[in-house]
């Protein structure tokens, strides 16, 4: 499906002129022959980031070494935002030039020759210039990130910025980058920072054995940190985002890439190419990439795994179809308002939106979306850019994919464009951390995901929840051990537990435990829970999507088994013994809406309980009431069988042990 965004239209923008959606930005016209789906081609890039840099660079200091752009701090300070500011714009900028074999009419080398001069002259001062000294990431860490995007940017430059520079400027450069080398990184994806600062230095003939030892560690810990199918954790943890891609993937391939390619021994291309087999699905049919993780502001930069694929050959993706979906991607978020009046990219999802954010989060974060321009490696001759978009792997046929190596679940439908990711293995909770010291983050707790919602914000209500309430408290979902995961002919399932933790009073209760099995086909979706271990006078709450009033996406949830009461007033979801549901109000809204309304059940348990319902999120119309998909429900003791009414099909779940089972006749007890 193609979202209104991206269809043709009259009144294309001229060349140079500014495009709607995106007023700062001066976009060449479309090409619906090439790309029929968004009419983006090699020049809108070219074009983007040349808009993007001109918006940055009209706040930089007088000695071009920070780029203070307007806006919020981050927690690690004015200064170390500016250079946040220099090294990710940087990183485009880097990629535009490099990508263009040194031409560079907007003389962008120029201004970031002189910033590292300036910068590094007296490194740790506080001046206007003077960049600030890379420390352990636990005192002054955010330099280390910064100085991965200054080595790369120098590393595809070099011909024409390094290698010009005046010799004491170099060795002042290589001064403050060893400091990369010489603390310590956060424990996670941050290892590839050294490393990519270590690659640089070598590829230059400054490696020693320094550089080696900082390479060494960072590849031995990524080789740990792998988990199958293309998926590494972020660290020592069951933490599986967006920076998959945009890190634990990019910075080993790009570093072979640049060096002329990986030796075959290297596990890291292969890697890239299966990950990609899945984490193509992860974008909708819009070009909206799923929202679910940290660091989302980084927006486009989601494609930037696929598009590393394509200029590597580590890709299972013919040309056209990565086209569609890094212009996709891109498309997306600057017709929805990505970057402001003033050209700068902001701090959000599609506009402005705290919620989104961390407490890293600076003026300038939202320019590691640079990663994606790596598109422009590619030359106007390559395949990727040659080749004629073909459709999204979510504009095709209905998908059911389970990812058992992150405890992941995806399920697209063609009909709305619309990509859900079912949560059951990534919960970003570090293994030192006590599940009751760490505090909620919608962005990792919640069931599911989709291309088309964002979480509510804490301290709303929250969505796609099941929640245990003892004596008004209510308990959250943190650490999450994953049970299975596996797909058939059209549907899927994964399953997962966690122990409910309460915000206040007593942070645990002892016994107390939930098993999730979740099981799609189609647009639908079947929640099932056993709770073990409750006490006397709980209840049990399940919501479902957050979506808002004047949306064309909508959310329902019917209650199958074990639901109660509601609020009588609202009709959020019904089930067939008389359960009955109730809509409540998410005033913070998402990412997608100023504000929103989720459908909850509600039912009481006490030792153990079982619990199911079907939810959906849908944007297809004409669809009949969730009530009537299912025909039958049948509990016997520890296990729920469901027959689907459209073709009599039966799902079957059952606990201790864990089965998952779909199909017709009599499945096997």
């Amino acid at each position: 499906m193609t979202s209104s965004s991206e269809r043709p239209a009259p009144g294309r923008p001229a060349p140079g002129r500014p495009a709607p959606g995106h007023p700062a930005l001066e976009l060449p016209a479309e090409d619906r022959t090439l790309s029929p789906h968004t009419g983006y081609t090699r020049a809108h890039w070219e074009a983007t980031a040349d808009g993007l840099l001109r918006a940055a660079w009209q706040w930089s200091t007088p000695g071009r070494a920070l780029l203070d752009l307007p806006g919020r701090p981050s927690g690690s300070g004015v200064r170390s935002d500016g250079l946040e500011g220099y090294a990710r714009t940087f990183l485009a900028a880097a990629f535009r030039v490099a990508g263009a074999g040194g031409a560079d009419p907007h003389g962008w080398l120029d201004r970031y020759a002189d910033g590292l001069a300036a910068g590094t002259r007296t490194p740790g001062r506080d001046d206007t210039e003077s960049w600030p000294l890379i420390l352990d990431h636990h005192i002054q860490g955010q330099p280390m990130v910064e100085s991965a995007s200054v080595a790369i940017g120098l590393r595809l430059t070099r011909p024409w910025l390094w290698d010009r520079l005046d010799p004491a400027v170099r060795d002042r450069a290589e001064e403050w980058l060893r400091g990369a080398l010489r603390h310590t990184p956060a424990p996670n994806n941050w290892y590839l920072f050294p490393y990519s600062v270590a690659g640089f230095l070598e590829s230059v003939g400054r490696g020693d054995a320094e550089t080696a030892r900082a390479r060494e560690r960072a590849l031995d810990l990524l080789e740990g940190w792998y988990r199958g199918q293309g998926w590494y954790a972020d660290g020592d943890s069951r933490a599986f985002d967006h920076y998959n891609g945009w890190a634990l993937h990019l910075y080993p391939v790009l570093d072979a890439h640049l060096a002329g390619g990986a030796e075959p021994s290297t596990p890291y291309g292969a890697r890239l190419s299966e990950y990609l087999e899945g984490f193509s699905l992860l974008f909708g049919g819009d070009g909206a990439p799923i929202h679910f993780g940290r660091s989302l502001n980084y927006r486009f930069a989601a494609g930037a795994a696929v598009a590393l694929g394509a200029v590597t050959g580590h890709t299972p993706l013919a040309p056209g179809v990565s086209r569609r979906l890094v212009n996709g991607a891109l498309r997306y978020f600057l017709d929805r308002g990505a970057t402001g009046t003033d050209g700068l990219l902001s701090l959000g999802w599609h506009g402005p939106h705290d919620a989104t954010l961390q407490h890293y989060s600076g003026p300038a974060s939202p320019y590691w979306a640079s990663k994606a321009f790596v598109t422009l490696l590619a030359p106007e001759d390559h395949p990727l850019w040659t080749a004629t978009e073909e459709p999204a792997p979510s504009e095709g046929p209905d998908r059911v994919l389970a990812l058992p190596a992150p405890g992941l679940l995806v399920q697209s439908t063609r009909a709305d464009g619309i990509v859900r990711l079912h949560n059951h293995g990534s919960d970003h909770i570090r293994p030192h951390e006590g599940e009751s010291g760490v505090r909620d983050d919608p962005h990792y707790s919640r069931q599911a995901y989709s291309t088309r919602t964002g979480p509510t914000a804490a301290g709303n209500v929250a969505d796609n929840h099941l929640a245990v309430e003892i004596a008004g408290r209510t308990s959250g979902r943190r650490r999450i051990h994953p049970l299975g995961a596996g797909h058939g002919d059209g549907w899927g399932w994964a399953a997962s537990w966690h122990r409910p933790v309460f915000p206040s009073g007593a942070p645990m209760v002892p016994g107390l435990r939930v098993e999730s099995v979740t099981v799609v086909r189609g647009r639908y979706e079947l929640r099932v829970h056993r709770v073990l271990g409750a006490p006397a006078g709980v209840r049990v709450r399940q919501t479902g999507w957050a979506t808002g009033p004047e949306e064309s996406v909508r959310s329902a949830l019917h209650g199958l088994h074990g639901w109660s009461t509601g609020d009588p007033g609202n009709t959020a979801g019904s089930g067939d013994s008389g359960d009955s549901g109730e809509e409540l109000r998410a005033p913070q809204g998402t990412a997608y809406t100023r504000w929103a309304l989720v459908p909850r059940l509600s039912g009481e348990a006490e030792g153990t309980a079982l619990f199911a319902a079907l939810a959906t999120l849908t944007a297809e119309p004409g669809i009949a009431p969730l009530a009537e998909a299912v025909s039958e429900v049948s509990v016997d003791g520890g296990t729920v069988e469901v027959t689907w009414a459209d073709d009599g099909s039966r799902t079957r779940i059952a606990f201790a042990p864990l089965a998952v089972g779909h199909g017709w006749g009599v499945l096997r007890k």
